[in-house]
């Protein structure tokens, strides 16, 4: 399906206008509207104590090693040290370069 640049443009722009329309109304009407807050309060609240809470926690746990190799990696860039992050932590700067946070010189 070949679209011209007219389509296109005609698509992108109504695209646009419809999201403008959906903000004008969320920010005029749901926004201030008592009902509408009270069942988005809800529906947030159902879905963090509905396993919410438990998904974070399990991909925190799955991940944990690469998120302290991540802080420990920042760390010893702020101070300009990368060399000796190399160095003390090869097992944490693997798991960077594995996951693709580090790309080694070739």
């Amino acid at each position: 399906m070949d679209l011209t640049e007219e389509q296109i443009n005609k698509i992108v722009n109504n695209y646009k206008l419809k999201r403008e329309k959906e903000k004008k109304h969320y920010h005029e009407v749901l926004k201030n509207n008592e009902n509408f807050k009270e069942n988005n309060r809800i529906r947030t609240k159902k879905h963090y104590h509905d396993g919410y809470k438990e998904l974070k926690k399990e991909k925190y746990k799955e991940n944990k090693d690469y998120y302290k190799a991540l802080s420990s990696y920042h760390y010893y860039k702020k101070s300009n040290r990368l060399d000796y992050f190399k160095e003390k932590n090869k097992d944490k700067y693997d798991i960077l370069v594995e996951k693709g946070v580090i790309v080694e010189d070739q």
